[in-house]
């Protein structure tokens, strides 16, 4: 059966512990995305920094004392995490470091229940403890609007799908983030955004010239650069 190293997004958007949180904000509006996973230097995941904990530390423009009930109902313990994250300055001081993982090996259903139980609309991907890739809930309705999940992919469709991800990876304009491509029997499923008509053609021939492809399908959707984010 598919896995999720066959449906997963590589070439994953990453920061260091120290980076700092203008930084990740700044990366999270230049790519488009709502979240950056935390990783040493090895690859290993530490934690995942969402907008959501750079919304957490912006709100202290407005912070107000909390009451009396508050503080009895959360105890000190949760006070001063929450005073941490409010008030970091890096990754590391606003990271969620309870992060919900699946590894590469891990079929698209087991991925699939992972994001239903744990409600979140992704999940890291690693290998040996290190990121390497990120599957969403874009990802797997793509894949099962053209393939057969209970099957394996054959080794065939796998490699188009790994050099086409290779060659995309090293091209600037090709925002990988913003895509997912599906193999089946051959044929290149393009799926995602694209922010102009040579960007398209651009995948298209991407996609054509890769060794063993019979067809290009094109499900790709036209968004202006500003206003995407997924």
């Amino acid at each position: 059966m598919l896995t999720a190293a066959d449906v997963m997004t590589p070439g994953v958007i990453t920061v260091s512990p120290k980076t700092s949180i203008h930084e990740i904000a700044k990366l999270l509006c230049d790519h488009h995305i709502s979240g950056v996973p935390v990783v040493e230097d090895e690859g290993r995941l530490l934690g995942i920094v969402s907008e959501g904990d750079l919304i957490g530390h912006a709100q202290l423009a407005g912070e107000r004392r909390r009451s009396w009930w508050h503080t009895f109902l959360n105890g000190p313990t949760v006070l001063a995490q929450h005073y941490a994250k409010s008030h970091g300055r890096t990754a590391s001081d606003v990271m969620t470091t309870d992060v919900v993982t699946v590894l590469e090996t891990t079929s698209v259903a087991d991925t699939a229940r992972t994001l239903e139980q744990h409600r979140i609309k992704r999940v890291p991907v690693l290998r040996d403890g290190r990121l390497v890739g990120i599957v969403t809930r874009s990802n797997l309705l793509r894949v099962l609007a053209t393939t057969d999940v209970s099957k394996p992919m054959n080794v065939a469709d796998r490699i188009i799908r790994e050099r086409l991800n290779e060659e995309l990876g090293d091209q600037p304009w090709a925002h990988l983030l913003a895509k997912n491509i599906v193999v089946e029997n051959g044929v290149v499923h393009l799926f995602g955004i694209v922010q102009s008509d040579e960007e398209r053609h651009a995948l298209r021939l991407a996609a054509e010239n890769q060794s063993g492809v019979k067809a290009v399908e094109d499900h790709l959707s036209s968004v202006p650069p500003a206003s995407y984010v997924f």
